[in-house]
C-alpha cells in the first residue's frame, strides 16, 4: 500500500508542484492550504507522515504542529522553511519536529528526508507491537518480572513474526517448552498446529517413524500407514525438545528437512513436502556435543539460528513470589483450597534454596504445600525443602558428566577394556561408545589384564 503524506502550504503553487512530486514518486498525497482541514484529515485518515510549512497565513508551522501531535503522538512531521528562518525550524525540532528542509529544495533532499521519517515511524509502531506483545502474552503464563526474563520476552516478541529456526537453551524446568508455545502464539502461524516431541523419549527406530512417518509394511508392525509429526505440524510449528540425544542418523534426516523442506517417510519413493517452523530445545550445550561428536556440526549450524538461553531459577530469585502467586492461583481451586495469603516468611524460606530443579520443582513443592495447608494462609510450615547444602552441591552438568565417567570406567574395569563387551554391557553402539570415551578422555588399554612376563 502506498505511504499517505499530508502536505500542508498556503501557497497553492508550491503545494501543486510538492504534490505532484511525491505522487509522482509513488506517494498517496493529500495537499490542504487550510490549517482546520488539516487537523481533521489527521483525525480521520492514516496519516504517515505531514509536511508543513512553517509560515502559514492564519497560525504557524509549530503551533499546527502541537494540533497534530496532540491527535497522533507519533506522527513525524518535516517542517518546511525559508532560508531566514533557520533558527525557528530549530526550535520547531526541538518541539518534536521530525526534521526541516530550507526552501528552495530538491527533489531527491525531499524524497530522502520523506523515506527517513517513514522509516523512523515504521521502527516506532514496530517497538509499539513489541510491547505489546510482551505486555498480551505475559506471556499469560509466564511470569517474568525478572530483567533477565523481560529480556528473554523481548526477544521472544521479536522473533515471533520471522521463520527463523530457534534453539531454547536451558536446564531441565526452567520451562522451553512454554516459551516455544509462546513464539508459536505470537506468529502468523498461531492458528496452524503445535507439536511437541521429546527426542529423548523414544528409541531410534520409533522415533524416525514418529517424526517421518511410514508406509504400511515399512518395517514389522507397520501394520498401517502412520503420516508422522512433521506432516501433523503442516503450516504450524514443530517443537524438538532434547534434541541433543537425536540419533545421529535421524539428526542426517533433519537436516533435509531444514534445507529442502522435505522427506521421504520410511518405506516411501515419494517425497514429502511440509512448511513447518522449527524450535529444539536441549539442556546440553550443544557446542560440546558437537566437539563430542555426537552433535552434527552442520545441523548445529542450520538450527542455531536464533539462540535463546533461558536462566535457571537460582539467577532470576526475583520472579519467585510472582510465580509462587501464579501457581497459588493455579491448583488452590482445584485442592478446593480458598488461600487469602502467603506467609512472608514461606516467601523467604523459598528464596533459600538454590532450586536445582527450577521453576517445576518450585510448582511441585508449591502444590504440596497447599495439600498440607487447612486455612486461608500458606505458612512457612507447609513448605517441605529437600535437605541442600548449597556449598557441597554441584551442578547438574558436572555431576552428571563425573557419574558417566565413573560408570564408563566401571563397565570398562567390569570387561576388562574389551569395547564390544563394554558397548554391549552399556546398551550402546560400539561407535557411540567409542564417542563417549573420546568425550571423557578414557583409554580402554589403561582396563585390559595385564600378564606378568616374569616366572612365579
Amino acid at each position: 500500500m502506498k505511504a499517505r503524506i499530508l502536505v500542508v502550504d498556503d501557497d497553492p503553487n508550491f503545494l501543486h508542484v510538492i504534490s505532484l512530486r511525491l505522487k509522482k514518486a509513488g506517494y498517496d498525497v493529500i495537499g490542504l492550504a487550510d490549517e482546520h482541514k488539516a487537523v481533521k484529515a489527521v483525525s480521520e485518515q492514516d496519516i504517515e507522515v505531514a509536511i508543513v510549512d512553517l509560515q502559514l497565513k492564519r497560525n504557524d508551522g509549530i503551533s499546527l504542529m502541537t494540533q497534530l501531535h496532540l491527535i497522533k503522538p507519533d506522527l513525524p512531521i518535516i517542517i518546511l522553511t525559508a532560508y531566514g528562518s533557520i533558527g525557528t525550524a530549530v526550535k520547531a525540532m526541538e518541539k518534536g519536529a521530525f526534521t526541516y528542509l530550507t526552501k528552495p529544495f530538491k527533489k531527491r533532499e525531499l524524497l530522502a528526508h520523506l523515506e527517513r521519517a517513514l522509516e523512523n515511524r515504521f521502527l516506532h509502531q514496530e517497538v509499539k507491537r513489541l510491547q505489546n506483545l510482551v505486555k498480551e502474552y505475559s506471556f499469560s503464563n509466564i511470569v517474568a518480572k525478572s530483567s533477565k526474563m523481560r529480556q528473554v520476552l523481548k526477544l521472544v516478541a521479536q522473533i515471533a513474526p520471522t521463520d527463523s529456526t530457534v534453539v531454547i537453551q536451558g536446564e531441565s524446568g526452567t520451562g522451553k517448552e512454554l516459551i516455544a508455545k509462546a513464539i508459536h502464539l505470537a506468529s502468523h502461524r498461531a492458528e496452524g498446529p503445535f507439536v511437541a516431541l521429546n527426542c529423548a523419549a523414544l528409541p531410534e527406530s520409533l522415533l524416525e517413524s514418529e517424526l517421518f512417518g511410514h508406509e504400511k509394511g515399512a518395517f514389522t508392525g507397520a501394520v498401517t500407514a502412520n503420516k508422522g509429526l512433521f506432516v501433523a505440524a503442516h503450516k504450524g510449528t514443530i517443537f524438538l525438545d532434547e534434541i541433543a540425544d537425536m540419533p545421529l542418523s535421524i539428526q542426517a534426516k533433519l537436516l533435509r528437512v531444514i534445507q529442502e523442506k522435505q522427506f521421504f517417510p520410511l518405506g516411501s519413493d515419494t517425497p514429502v513436502k511440509v512448511d513447518v517452523r522449527i524450535i529444539a530445545a536441549t539442556n546440553k550445550d550443544l557446542r560440546e556435543e558437537v566437539e563430542a561428536g555426537t552433535f552434527r556440526r552442520d545441523l548445529f549450524y542450520r538450527i542455531h539460528v536464533i539462540p535463546i538461553h533461558l536462566p535457571p531459577l537460582r539467577e532470576r530469585k526475583e520472579d519467585i513470589p510472582y510465580l509462587v502467586e501464579h501457581f497459588v492461583k493455579k491448583h488452590a481451586p482445584r485442592l478446593g483450597k480458598s488461600i487469602k495469603r502467603v506467609e512472608e516468611t514461606a516467601i523467604k524460606k523459598l528464596l533459600s534454596y538454590d532450586w536445582p530443579g527450577n521453576i517445576r520443582e518450585l510448582e511441585n513443592i508449591i502444590e504440596y504445600a497447599l495439600v498440607l495447608t487447612e486455612g486461608p494462609v500458606l505458612k512457612a510450615d507447609y513448605i517441605m525443602l529437600p535437605e541442600q547444602s548449597s556449598s557441597n552441591i554441584k551442578p547438574f552438568k558436572e555431576a552428571k558428566a563425573e557419574f558417566e565417567r565413573k560408570y564408563l570406567c566401571e563397565v570398562l574395569r567390569l570387561t576388562q577394556g574389551n569395547i564390544s563387551q563394554a558397548a554391549a554391557l552399556a546398551g550402546k553402539y560400539r561407535a557411540d561408545f567409542y564417542k563417549l570415551l573420546r568425550k571423557h578422555q578414557i583409554d580402554p588399554q589403561a582396563f585390559k589384564l595385564k600378564i606378568s612376563s616374569e616366572p612365579d
